[in-house]
């Protein structure tokens, strides 16, 4: 490939990525008005499945995207992944029921799944050889998903109130079309010669733990108490699932996510930071938002706007240290580094009380901004230059399942911590009903919630101390041999 397609090829991953991340959280800004429009009587009880059916689907089939890109290649798995979530967005925008749009955001969170991940296996495989190892590919694609996280409610919210919520469905068909025809035309990878088995059980296993995992973060203590039949089944099958998941790695001639990668100590490592990491950003963002409407009084709408500064300061910190790692500074300088701001900056956030002016909590996000932008892209990379050729997309996928876990482990983790240290302030009162109180009652109630957003602050400060001392144990992989070179399992025969 000529360096222009390279480049071309590049952009239109990251449209990808924007477009997958994106639509994991857009919706969470068109919830009224899609109750409204669909079931005004009991929409709103379904609105958990339909935030969730998206994320279930896209982190069950993980595994086996990456199994799929080592197997046929990363272009095909692609091509497929963005046929798949085309179908599933116009079917969300054409939905006439509440049901509908559950299945078909489910549909849509199949194809998304593939748009997060092999995107990057692609950006890795499109670099040329000499600029492996230097922070670009996956680091940039890392940085564009940490800034779709935190603008997606704004651009929901956006198109919901300007043009209606179909819309936030509607719109990834034009660009969809475009990605789907750049990629079949522009992209050429090298095929592969060989053909290898699918581990379809271990896949489904996988698939069982995630969902098990995701449902119980889902419902625990919201819909289903924890001592519920329902909870302790999940909490007894989904570490079930897990243990047979690992024997199978263990004895499958193709295992979906091979327990060899965990011998490699930067590898293993790097699962370990971007689960945590995953963990401590949903402690940010999910919290900063409920801080900003409830305590403050900010609305939805508004309060996304405050998520602008975390967006920059990812974006331009991130990009900063990407062109320095290619200029020969070590990663592992910028995620100690990067560990180290967040720790500070959630810190400052836990200060934070209801008299705090409004652009300090901007300058503490952006703050924060600027640590997660140093974290996120280049443990891709180092996972990337270090996991051998013929694994580059388990190793990959590996990189998102473990922060998809994260994600759902801190929303659980983060969302008793505040329940809890809130009722032992209020007790018998829950945080819905802090707005319908009035006068003494409502202040009483602002602050015990206050106290405990802080105390999910700092726990979530204590998961990036975590994230901290591990990157001091995370040694660079520096010189990658050809047999941990991305190219190093490819046959030079051009893809069609």
């Amino acid at each position: 490939m000529t360096v222009a397609q390279r480049q071309l090829g590049t952009l239109l991953c990251l449209v990808t990525i924007v477009l997958a991340v994106l639509d994991s959280n857009i919706v969470s800004a068109a919830t009224v008005p899609i109750v409204r429009d669909l079931d005004p009587v009991h929409g709103v009880d379904r609105l958990p499945w339909l935030v969730s059916a998206f994320s279930l689907a896209a982190t069950a089939l993980l595994p086996l995207y990456g199994k799929l890109c080592d197997v046929y290649g990363a272009k095909r798995v692609l091509l497929g992944a963005v046929g798949v979530f085309l179908c599933g967005s116009a079917l969300c925008g054409a939905a006439q029921s509440m049901g509908e749009l559950i299945a078909f955001r489910a549909v849509q969170g199949i194809g998304g799944g593939g748009l997060m991940s092999v995107t990057m296996v692609v950006m890795a495989q499109l670099q040329d050889p000499e600029e492996r190892g230097k922070g670009k590919g996956g680091a940039v694609g890392g940085i564009v998903a940490g800034l779709g996280m935190a603008i997606g409610p704004l651009v929901g919210a956006l198109f919901t109130d300007h043009l209606g919520w179909r819309w936030i469905f509607y719109v990834n068909l034009p660009l969809g079309l475009l990605v789907l025809v750049g990629v079949a035309l522009v992209i050429k990878l090298p095929r592969r010669l060989g053909r290898r088995g699918l581990d379809f059980l271990g896949a489904t296993l996988a698939a069982a733990f995630a969902t098990g995992l995701l449902l119980v973060t889902e419902w625990g203590g919201k819909d289903y108490a924890w001592t519920s039949p329902v909870i302790l089944g999940l909490a007894v099958a989904t570490p079930a699932a897990l243990g047979l998941f690992l024997w199978r790695q263990a004895t499958a001639a193709e295992p979906v996510l091979p327990l060899s990668l965990f011998r490699i100590p930067v590898v293993r490592i790097g699962f370990a930071i971007q689960g945590l990491v995953g963990m401590g950003m949903m402690g940010a963002i999910v919290y900063v938002m409920i801080y900003l409407q409830i305590a403050r009084g900010v609305a939805p709408t508004t309060a996304s706007l405050y998520l602008m500064p975390m967006a920059a300061g990812m974006t331009g910190v991130g990009l900063l240290a990407t062109r320095l790692i290619a200029r020969g500074h070590r990663p592992r300088t910028f995620l100690i580094a990067g560990s180290g701001v967040s720790v500070l900056a959630l810190a400052l956030l836990a200060l934070s009380g209801p008299d705090t002016p409004l652009w300090a909590v901007g300058a503490e996000l952006a703050l924060l901004g600027a640590g997660f932008g140093q974290l996120i892209g280049q443990l891709i990379t180092l996972v990337q230059d270090t996991a051998p050729g013929e694994q580059l997309g388990v190793a990959t996928t590996g990189i998102r399942f473990f922060q998809t876990l994260g994600n759902a482990l801190g929303a659980a983790l983060f969302g008793t911590v505040l329940t809890r240290v809130f009722e032992s302030g209020e007790p018998g009162r829950s945080l819905s009903a802090v707005r319908a109180l009035t006068g003494a009652a409502r202040e009483h109630a602002l602050r015990s919630f206050t106290d405990a957003v802080d105390v999910v602050f700092l726990a979530a400060g204590g998961v990036m101390v975590l994230v901290l001392l591990l990157a001091l144990r995370l040694r660079s992989a520096e010189a990658v041999g050809s047999e941990g070179s991305v190219g190093s399992a490819e046959a030079p025969v051009p893809a069609a």
